[in-house]
């Protein structure tokens, strides 16, 4: 067996582990990240933004509810941990902000609130692997769609703060930036991709925007979703709004090699899902032990696809069944546990694990300890159906 064969075994044994309690407020979960690992083991917690206008933190193996931040009146947009202190979580506000909480206090103030410029509304950000740069996308206003960049030293102190850009970058985007995205492992390096349909690539260890930008590829769509994948991530590839999906070598910049490696108008009928269809897009995960790409899309009622990606075309990898009850808005895959985690439009937070069997009652009306027969269909329900060899 390859290890390609191995992993897609594995992400066919996926079983829902945990789920969160259902909130009281039904609210979507539009964004999910884990805290960064110490050792090798699984991050401890897990951030949520949502669509009230809050972000909340979980405890990651339990998913007990810990902490809730509010932005009032700002919309979030993701959320996000820092990579050497997993006590502090980010997230991107539509009031011109990017704030960031302590989870170990018990305030509901941020503790580091970086400014932008007062026309800004930020739709998208990221932070750097090195914990050294923020950069955050805004919505257009008039002409102009800006990426702003701050210096993040001081995320990883106590000190409460308020800081101003290092500067901006405004000529590479004429729509709104819906994504930012640093490289995992290259601190200089971030793409960015924006309802003009174009996705950028940009060194910003140059002195200008124009030495900045390193390649720009064009989804000829809206982008929603974009990441890194490959050895060494030399990769980029987007999805669009559209449910389009678009994959580019930038290391064959230099060559003559093409630069696209594939590209789907629409994946819904690319990918034979069975009777339920496919009808969208979350995001794409890259599972670095078998140096290879999958998608994640779904169905209104919440089952989720994973599809495989290859420079030939897409193809069905498994179903995950049995967990959500409507679409799913995010997930979280962890490379040091082979997890996934899902939140979607119906309030949930689900934790799947190979081979996992859920011992939680928390769908259930009833508080009655269900029949050995019960369990038994649970736990298959919410099995993830792999397809027919």
């Amino acid at each position: 067996m390859t290890a390609v064969e191995r992993i897609e075994e594995q992400l066919a044994s996926l079983r829902i582990a945990k789920r969160s309690a259902l909130s009281e407020e039904p609210t979507y979960l539009l964004d999910v990240d884990v805290s960064k690992p110490a050792q090798s083991q699984g991050g401890r917690f897990v951030a949520v933004s949502c669509s009230n206008k809050s972000v909340r933190v979980y405890n990651r193996e339990t998913l007990s509810f810990l902490r809730e931040y509010s932005s009032c009146p700002g919309i979030l947009s993701g959320v996000r941990f820092a990579h050497t202190c997993d006590s502090r979580v980010l997230s991107a506000c539509s009031d011109g902000t990017v704030k960031c909480w302590d989870i170990r206090l018990a305030s509901q103030q941020a503790v580091q609130v970086f400014r932008g410029y007062p026309s800004n509304a930020f739709i998208s950000f990221d932070i750097n692997c090195s914990d050294l740069i923020i950069c955050a996308g805004t919505e257009k206003v008039e002409k102009d769609a800006f990426l702003v960049f701050w210096d993040a030293r001081g995320i990883t102190d106590c000190a409460s703060s308020t800081e101003e850009p290092l500067g901006v970058y405004s000529e590479s985007h004429n729509d709104d930036i819906t994504k930012v995205c640093f490289h995992p492992v290259e601190p200089n390096l971030v793409v960015s991709g924006s309802t003009d349909g174009l996705v950028n690539v940009f060194d910003i260890n140059k002195d200008n925007e124009d030495d900045a930008l390193l390649s720009t590829c064009n989804s000829d769509s809206s982008v929603s979703f974009i990441g890194w994948s490959g050895k060494d991530y030399k990769q980029v590839y987007c999805l669009t709004h559209d449910e389009g999906f678009c994959w580019w070598d930038i290391a064959q910049l230099d060559t003559e090699e093409p630069l696209t490696l594939l590209h789907v108008v629409d994946v819904r009928d690319a990918v034979c899902a069975g009777n339920d269809g496919l009808h969208y897009l979350v995001g794409g995960l890259y599972h670095e032990n078998a140096d290879k790409l999958f998608l994640i899309g779904g169905t209104s009622t919440g089952k989720l696809h994973l599809m495989s990606c290859g420079t030939e075309g897409l193809s069905l990898v498994g179903t995950l069944c049995g967990g959500h009850s409507a679409t799913v808005r995010s997930f979280c895959w962890s490379l040091a546990d082979e997890s996934l985690l899902t939140g979607g439009e119906d309030a949930q937070l689900l934790l799947w694990k190979p081979g996992a069997v859920e011992r939680s009652l928390a769908k259930k009306a009833s508080m009655k300890i269900a029949s050995s027969v019960q369990k038994r269909v649970r736990v298959h329900n919410s099995s993830l159906k792999s397809r027919k060899k």
